[in-house]
């Protein structure tokens, strides 16, 4: 039997779109495996349920619930179109371990929604590439939404560009901020010291950093 064809096409945001309904991003291939590893010592062995916050086209946490197995991972999303990429992605890997995707407004008491609530207790909750493009009041209600649904333990965990000690890290991480703040005033790279604090606030434990490729990092926070 041939497989079907799925024919690419290429959307205004830079993803490609497969006629399967699945999106893919173009940094997909170069930022998957150093994420990936920059969890292990976080997930790997670990059990338990992982909201990720912000899945975007559904192609890391597809590709995560393979490689973290003895997690249920959980996708969510504000974008409908996202859901639908999500859900193609599960299809198209048998992600038996991946739930359907979930409308989460970071923004709002998210930790209320019926939905999360059925979660439980969870054992980590993750965010890549989000803070910076949205308002500061995303960033406080993932880090305090993340203090009332964890388990003693779970980890909060980002990634992303960050500036430190009010410092950019290099010349392509200024010229990104500049971008972003040129784009939406309320959008820009966040300081390392703002979201530790804002963490410390909430009652997690100190950064744990990984330094990762293209001056990003992956920052992972304890619940006390």
């Amino acid at each position: 039997m041939i497989a079907p064809r799925h024919i690419a096409i290429y959307s205004a945001d830079n993803t490609v779109a497969e006629t399967d309904g699945r999106l893919r991003s173009p940094s997909f291939e170069r930022n998957f495996a150093p994420i990936r590893d920059a969890l292990r010592p976080y997930l790997e062995g670990a059990e338990g349920t992982v909201l990720e916050i912000g899945s975007g086209t559904g192609q890391h946490i597809a590709h995560w619930a393979g490689e973290f197995p003895r997690l249920r991972w959980v996708p969510s999303d504000i974008h409908a179109r996202h859901h639908a990429s999500i859900a193609a992605w599960s299809a198209a890997l048998g992600c038996a371990n991946l739930a359907p995707p979930l409308f989460l407004d970071a923004a709002a008491d998210w930790p209320n929604d019926p939905p999360v609530r059925a979660l439980g207790n969870l054992a980590a909750i993750l965010s890549c590439n989000v803070i910076h493009i949205a308002p500061w009041a995303v960033a406080e209600g993932i880090i305090g939404g993340a203090a009332q649904v964890l388990a003693s333990g779970g980890m909060l965990i980002l990634y992303g560009p960050f500036s430190e000690g009010g410092q950019h890290t290099g010349p392509g991480n200024a010229s990104f901020d500049a971008g972003l703040r040129a784009e939406n005033p309320d959008w820009g790279v966040r300081d390392l010291d703002d979201v530790s604090a804002l963490s410390a606030a909430a009652g997690f434990g100190p950064a744990q950093i990984t330094r990762m490729p293209s001056n990003n990092l992956t920052v992972a926070f304890a619940k006390a």
